[in-house]
């Protein structure tokens, strides 16, 4: 009795916790049903197109850096990042390859030269794909509200814990695609990505996403 007591008591606490740190959200009652619904929902989704708007918090400066650009995503494994303001920078990774051009200077990265860089790339794809429930890189704890979830994903592989102390996905719960990316690093430094004008299931072409 006095264990199941206890139990009950932690079982309270860890939820009024979890609340207090995520305001207005509580955890999804089953998390088993939420990763199947998110999961079908997300294989739905063939392709995104919308603007984003990335903030970046260094604990060395008192303003955070804000840049603004599009952002193109289409199964399987393409997505390009555009930056457009107040800086130039495109990013496009197409399958195993990365193509990096930032003003006049351009990279070609090959992703299975790097492991961490694979990790990335796979976090990166995986919370577009609504298959980041099943990356095994990270534990991952999920909340809602009557109009979002939120995925509080800690990373658990050692190569990660050492960049990342968190990842907190949000997640628009009208058709379960990803509305903001929180990279939050052990120094306290923190990435958040938010996508704005969303087109689902739009054609593509190809040209998007080619590597020259």
């Amino acid at each position: 009795m006095r264990k199941l007591f206890l139990i009950l008591i932690i079982s309270v606490v860890a939820g009024k916790m979890a609340m207090a740190q995520y305001k207005g959200f509580r955890p999804v009652a089953s998390l088993d049903a939420f990763k199947s619904s998110f999961t079908a929902a997300s294989q739905a989704i063939t392709s995104i197109k919308s603007d984003f708007i990335q903030e970046k918090n260094l604990s060395l400066l008192s303003e955070k850096i804000v840049s603004r650009g599009k952002f193109w995503f289409r199964r399987e494994n393409l997505v390009r990042m555009e930056y457009q303001q107040p800086f130039q920078y495109l990013m496009i990774l197409n399958g195993n390859n990365v193509y990096i051009k930032d003003g006049q200077q351009e990279n070609r990265i090959s992703v299975k030269s790097n492991k961490l860089f694979q990790k990335i790339n796979k976090i990166t794809i995986d919370c577009i794909k609504g298959t980041i429930l099943g990356n095994s890189d990270f534990s991952v704890n999920a909340f809602e509200t009557q109009q979002q979830f939120l995925l509080e994903m800690t990373p658990v592989a050692k190569d990660l814990t050492g960049f990342f102390s968190k990842i907190l996905v949000t997640i628009d719960r009208k058709d379960y695609s990803v509305l903001s990316i929180n990279m939050m690093e052990t120094g306290g430094d923190n990435t958040l990505i938010s996508f704005h004008q969303k087109e689902l299931n739009t054609t593509i072409p190809d040209a998007v996403f080619a590597i020259k």
